[in-house]
């Protein structure tokens, strides 16, 4: 029995430290198990170049499409939770990490606080985040109405290698 809830969100997963493939396929099944949710669709994952500073490992990537009854903050708590629970690291800005959950975008909605801003602010000029968002919600609009790929240019994500296609749920 499937339950419906009424809010959609797209989560972005990334990980490039303490065996990041380990790291998303256990957020990737953490997300699964949140309460008020279910998940929808889970991206294929990809390995690209980190953002920021080069000195550091790839990144695993994707992203998981999910119904919740969870607001925008209520999730986002739920998504730290799952972090601090994978003992996410973070040495520095835009620097490695252990796992990495955004909240990229939920029910077409801007959400604008002091604590989660989405869409997330870099969505749009990140591959790694909207490739995966694409692959799974090819007809997906932006809050402004948009189609997201009529937004951005297929191209930038030439230099993404995909490592993997998960089995739909």
């Amino acid at each position: 029995m499937h339950v419906r809830y009424p809010h959609r969100a797209f989560i972005g997963i990334g990980s490039n430290l303490n065996n990041p493939l380990e790291q998303v396929q256990k957020a990737i099944a953490a997300l699964a198990e949140l309460p008020l949710c279910e998940t929808v669709a889970v991206s294929p994952l990809y390995r690209t170049h980190p953002v920021g500073p080069q000195d550091q490992d790839d990144f695993i990537n994707g992203a998981v499409e999910l119904l919740t009854a969870f607001s925008p903050l209520a999730l986002l708590d739920q998504l730290q939770r799952l972090e601090q629970r994978q003992r996410r690291i973070r040495l520095r800005h835009w620097g490695p990490r252990t796992l990495d959950l955004d909240l990229l975008l939920y029910d077409g909605k801007i959400v604008d606080h002091a604590r989660l801003q989405v869409p997330h602010k870099e969505f749009l000029r990140r591959p790694f985040a909207w490739k995966p968002v694409i692959d799974i919600a090819p007809g997906v609009r932006l809050p402004n109405g948009s189609y997201l790929h009529e937004y951005i240019q297929m191209s930038e994500a030439n230099d993404m290698v995909q490592i993997n296609t998960l089995p739909p749920n």
